[in-house]
């Protein structure tokens, strides 16, 4: 089933997105906290470098685990925070602009499908 493979894979990435963002947010919201150290999602951890499919690469990276945040070394830097935020916004437009792009193809199959 393709179309369920591309909303997981989909979704999936929503999800990075969702925990990127946040991250970002709690990094801004402390960086006037004296020993804060930064948190990071790395994309490539869980989309990058797999071997099969995105499922099974995924479920034996993140296991029972949802997608968490790392700290990461060095100071919080707003600019380059707002720089990634703004980066986040972009692959956000892009994905749902794809999920859009799925339910249309799936809804114009249904379509077909009682004509």
């Amino acid at each position: 089933m393709i179309i369920g493979n591309a909303i997981a894979n989909n979704l999936f990435k929503l999800d990075l997105i969702a925990e990127k963002q946040k991250a970002l947010a709690c990094n801004l919201a402390n960086m006037d906290t004296p020993q804060y150290q930064r948190k990071d999602i790395s994309f490539a951890q869980y989309l990058g470098g797999t071997s099969g499919s995105l499922e099974t690469a995924l479920s034996i990276k993140m296991g029972p685990s949802p997608v968490t945040a790392k700290t990461v070394s060095g100071k919080v830097d707003p600019a380059m925070e707002l720089a990634e935020m703004r980066r986040m916004q972009a692959f956000y437009t892009e994905a749902t602009r794809r999920m859009t792009s799925i339910f249309a193809e799936m809804k114009q199959a249904v379509s077909m499908g009682n004509g």
